[in-house]
């Protein structure tokens, strides 16, 4: 609406903003409504409380890479047994034989460069490990 006061008489060039701002308000609700909602972060297998009692629990199966020094391929063991490279997949398949869980935990020294950890998971896949947590400097 549009009023004008004092001494100014006949037409006036001014714009009504009341339907302009009536038009974005219900645009605005509409596009709220209609936008999709967003889902972020990854997916997370919470752990849930045990509700038997499992007879006989098998040991976790660890995977350790140990700095060798600078520009070496660092020393690996499995369950605190020196394994070598070569000897890694061949070692992780005999340990998971007669298992039934498929998960392992790979835990390395702080100055590790990330390629030997990636080759490590890339076996402990090859190997038939389906999942493999990794484990900080205080594990």
């Amino acid at each position: 609406m549009s009023m004008t006061t004092g001494a100014r008489s006949g037409n006036t060039c001014e714009i009504n903003v009341t339907p302009l701002i009536d038009v974005l308000l219900v645009l605005l609700i509409i596009f709220m409504v209609v936008m999709p909602q967003h889902y972020r972060g990854e997916q997370a297998d919470i752990p849930q409380p045990n509700t038997k009692q499992v007879k006989n629990p098998e040991a976790p199966i660890v995977i350790q890479l140990k700095d060798a020094g600078e520009g070496r391929q660092p020393d690996l063991k499995v369950n605190q047994e020196q394994v070598s490279w070569d000897e890694l997949e061949a070692r992780l398949k005999s340990v998971y034989e007669a298992r039934a869980d498929r998960v392992a935990f790979l835990k390395g020294d702080p100055g590790i460069e990330f390629e030997y950890v990636a080759q490590a998971l890339d076996i402990s896949h090859r190997a038939g490990i389906e999942r493999v947590g990794l484990l900080g400097k205080n594990n």
